[in-house]
């Protein structure tokens, strides 16, 4: 996440960080309205009209994931080169890349816009494929290879979206076993808690994961090699469960969880929780299915915690005995 003196930008603030602001949604395609200096009216409804294309929560407010996100818009393939270092390159143009390949054939995994070891193995193969140096950097001779078969497929999902298929066919059954992750950013330890408590009872091995920063868990889930992970966070408006997805890749097992998760979490909090395929970081950097649950009112769901805790534990237990929801 790019760090930016001055975040989180809001209506009335002003200042060059502002300015800068402008000139990041003009080249992502906003109009320039109004004072460049000023955070108006006008630019709180660009920036919630980026969240919402960019699948992120719509407050209006440009904080380090949403200049994050602005940051990354403004890459295009071919614009720079592309190899695996740290930190690892983020962007459209990586986006691009992992659409192309794994709709090709080549699996770059999660089409997460993070140029990671998959994408460059992915590529390296792409190049042996293309009688190219397989030197897993993307240069313009690899662009142009990309270029010329655009339009392409292998088939109509990506390797990856086969691959996890595949996996969660594979593992059909109770949670016993399984390796579970739960997570909050604050104000529900007592849900994740226990959650861990009583799935441990199942069976199942739990992480139970209590952190602020969601890319710290994120990294901690993947480091553990969990086979799915749920996160809870409290919320007083729009109010959903979300998954991964975006344009040219979805999770099919984070899809099923979050109905699962909705459905079993409506019952108890008495409203409709919509499903949303969104890219919130917690559910981009996490190498499993994972769903973001915001739920509320908060004062409902501290005083209902413990039925909480059974809505999401029934979901998982649905879940794990049938991950993808087939007939």
């Amino acid at each position: 996440m790019v760090t930016t003196p001055g975040l989180p930008l809001r209506l009335g603030d002003l200042g060059p960080t502002v300015r800068d602001l402008h000139r990041r949604l003009l080249v992502v395609g906003f109009e320039e309205t109004g004072d460049p200096g000023v955070f108006d009216s006008e630019t709180q409804r660009s920036v919630r009209e980026f969240q919402h294309r960019r699948g992120m929560i719509v407050d209006g407010i440009c904080g380090p994931h949403t200049w994050s996100a602005l940051v990354e818009a403004g890459h295009h393939l071919g614009d720079r080169m592309l190899y695996l270092r740290s930190p690892m390159y983020r962007g459209d143009d990586v986006t691009q890349l992992q659409e192309q390949l794994g709709s090709l054939g080549f699996d770059a995994g999660w089409v997460d816009g993070i140029f990671g070891p998959m994408t460059e193995s992915a590529l390296r193969e792409f190049q042996r494929n293309q009688g190219l140096m397989p030197d897993g950097v993307l240069g313009r001779d690899a662009v142009t290879s990309l270029s010329h078969l655009q339009g392409r497929r292998s088939g109509s999902k990506t390797v990856a979206e086969v691959r996890e298929a595949e996996s969660l066919r594979s593992h059909l059954g109770d949670v016993s076993g399984r390796r579970l992750i739960f997570g909050e950013s604050g104000g529900l330890p007592v849900v994740v808690d226990g959650l861990a408590r009583r799935l441990r009872l199942d069976g199942a091995q739990v992480l139970a994961l209590h952190h602020p920063d969601l890319s710290i868990q994120a990294k901690s889930a993947n480091e553990w090699e969990g086979t799915v992970y749920v996160g809870v966070t409290l919320a007083s408006e729009d109010t959903s469960v979300a998954y991964f997805a975006t344009g040219g890749f979805e999770s099919a097992g984070g899809r099923s969880l979050a109905s699962c998760c909705a459905s079993h979490l409506g019952d108890v909090l008495e409203t409709e929780l919509p499903v949303a395929g969104l890219r919130l970081p917690i559910l981009r950097e996490t190498r499993m299915p994972a769903v973001w649950c915001r739920i509320g009112p908060p004062a409902q769901v501290v005083e209902g915690a413990a039925a909480i805790v059974s809505a999401l534990s029934n979901a998982v237990v649905e879940w794990c005995a049938d991950p993808l929801h087939e007939d």
